[in-house]
């Protein structure tokens, strides 16, 4: 049967419109289930005079008349009870807060004391996606303490690119990374760590961060006599650019800038497109001196950011999965 275009157009409005409406109420659903816990917690916290047994008689009745319903057990009206106690001084929940499933901010209270960066994380997680155990693991990784604060990152960002991008680089940077990768003997080189890194490259996509497209190990750039390879080239889809990053096991030296900038050049110059924003380049180091890396950034001009890492064998255990899981009781 031959349909209309114009009733082939109207068909695919009508069905994007029950999506966009199901994803409202999906979130909205979720909105009220947070505010409901919280309005739970906050008369559980307010009849805290009449001790445990309030709160025994009270998981047993909502239980008995909400068969069907789970999350009234006593430990987790005691966590509606905190979760009130946390966050009764702001004038309304932080909006991070409100749209996070209930596991992610029992997690975030479990873990994170302090309110700066327990909301840090909370808008992390809704950007990234984070599953309660990937919440959980950048928590023990510290992402706050190696992501939040830009003063402490070495670049020449602010004065190589425009404002908006060079902000949202800064933002991107971490230090010091932490790759999680398997296998590695105790005494490691270069390629060892390039080639775990292909094979782990899930992990090393998510502490890199969002919005990182992985292009090529190795990648080559050709000139009429010489062939050169770039270690891991990316392109960063927010950033619009190329992203090239250099692996050294060592300390930092100045010399590794000439080469860095070498590749960052010779991107731009090759696969580069109209369109595309200035390549930047990460170098990746053991260690480094902090004015020796700022001398070095001032011969660069090319956008650049230095940055230190760690290797950890370090994956959540099956104890830890086992614990966010009995979160859900």
């Amino acid at each position: 049967m031959n349909i209309d275009k114009n009733v082939i157009g109207i068909i695919d409005a009508i069905k994007r419109d029950i999506l966009s409406t199901r994803n409202r109420i999906f979130e909205n659903a979720n909105r009220e289930l947070i505010s409901m816990y919280y309005r739970i917690g906050q008369i559980i916290s307010e009849n805290s005079r009449y001790g445990n047994q309030f709160v025994e008689t009270l998981s047993s009745a909502l239980k008995l008349d909400f068969p069907d319903a789970t999350g009234y057990s006593v430990r987790n009206l005691f966590r509606m009870k905190k979760f009130y106690e946390e966050y009764k001084e702001f004038p309304i929940l932080p909006p991070p807060v409100a749209e996070l499933p209930w596991t992610h901010n029992c997690i975030l209270i479990e873990k994170e004391k302090v309110m700066e960066k327990r909301l840090w994380y909370a808008e992390k997680t809704l950007e990234n996606g984070w599953s309660k155990v990937v919440l959980d693991h950048q928590i023990d990784l510290k992402l706050y303490e190696r992501q939040a604060d830009n003063s402490k990152k070495l670049t020449n960002f602010p004065a190589l690119l425009p404002q908006v991008q060079g902000e949202l680089a800064s933002d991107l940077m971490k230090d010091p990374y932490v790759f999680e990768l398997a296998g590695l003997k105790e005494k490691i080189s270069e390629k060892d760590i390039e080639r775990q890194m292909l094979e782990s490259i899930k992990n090393v996509l998510l502490e890199l961060g969002k919005g990182f497209s992985f292009v090529g190990n190795q990648y080559k750039i050709s000139t009429e006599n010489k062939d050169y390879f770039i270690d891991l080239l990316f392109y960063h889809l927010e950033l619009r650019c190329y992203v090239v990053v250099e692996l050294k096991n060592v300390d930092f030296e100045p010399a590794f800038m000439g080469q860095l900038q070498f590749y960052v050049t010779a991107v731009d110059e090759t696969i580069k497109k109209d369109f595309d924003n200035p390549t930047i380049g990460l170098l990746l180091c053991k260690k480094k001196d902090r004015l020796s890396v700022e001398w070095a950034l001032k011969a660069v001009n090319v956008p650049v950011g230095v940055a230190s890492y760690e290797v950890s064998h370090c994956l959540p255990t099956e104890e830890e999965i086992n614990r966010l899981v009995s979160i859900n009781s």
